[in-house]
């Protein structure tokens, strides 16, 4: 049984298109059962028709707070049973019931710690750095504090703008979570304190023969297809 994934998106969904290509190929591991959003009426919903995958909507304001979307979208959510929910360009905080039901995965346009929130590009020009880049990983209660499972440096060019370095920045981000969310799927995860250790990794470096990692979530903290 393929490894599923449920996808939340608030916008145009690029990243969950590059999600939808890599999961036509079952060699990756893993399909897109469900995409979620915040809003009606975004081109991200309109990726997921097109491929045919389910779609809901929950917004906030249909709901009586914060607490109440919370438990909302998580029953939502589960009907789906997904083994991982990826965040792709989600611009909600999700809550302790959604955190406490799903191991969830984000990408960062930032080399976390660095520049957290929802500037981080504008953020990275304006303190003047070279490199900057992106981050995936696991989401925690608090903005882009859980722990991280790659990065990928991006160089700041001169003359860019906001503009030009974050669209420099969403075509590696693209990959490093296409990337990471497969391995995540074939070869599972364990998480120990900060530190994210993918199936598969041996001396730092990843194995794509290694079928051992299909066999981890032995402990409370490890998790496998």
């Amino acid at each position: 049984m393929s490894f599923r994934l449920v996808v939340l998106v608030s916008g145009s969904g690029t990243n969950l298109q590059a999600l939808l290509d890599a999961t036509a190929d079952e060699a990756f591991g893993a399909r897109v059962v469900a995409v979620g959003a915040d809003r009606d009426g975004i081109e991200g919903l309109a990726r997921a028709e097109r491929a045919g995958v389910p779609t809901f909507v929950r917004k906030v304001s249909d709901h009586s707070g914060r607490e109440a979307w919370d438990e909302a979208l998580a029953e939502q959510i589960a009907e789906f049973k997904p083994d991982l929910v990826v965040s792709a360009g989600f611009m909600k905080i999700l809550g302790p019931r959604v955190l406490g039901m799903f191991p969830v995965v984000n990408t960062h346009p930032a080399l976390l710690p660095s520049f957290p929130g929802a500037h981080a590009v504008r953020d990275a020009l304006s303190y003047g750095v070279r490199l900057t880049g992106c981050t995936v990983h696991l989401v925690d209660s608090g903005v882009d504090t859980g722990p991280v499972i790659a990065q990928e440096a991006v160089a700041v060019r001169e003359g860019d703008d906001e503009d030009s370095l974050h669209e420099r920045i969403k075509d590696v981000e693209r990959g490093l979570l296409v990337e990471i969310v497969g391995r995540m799927a074939r070869y599972g995860w364990t998480v120990s304190g900060r530190t994210v250790r993918l199936g598969g990794e041996q001396g730092g470096e990843y194995d794509d023969h290694d079928d051992l990692g299909r066999d981890l979530r032995n402990q409370e903290d490890t998790h496998r297809p």
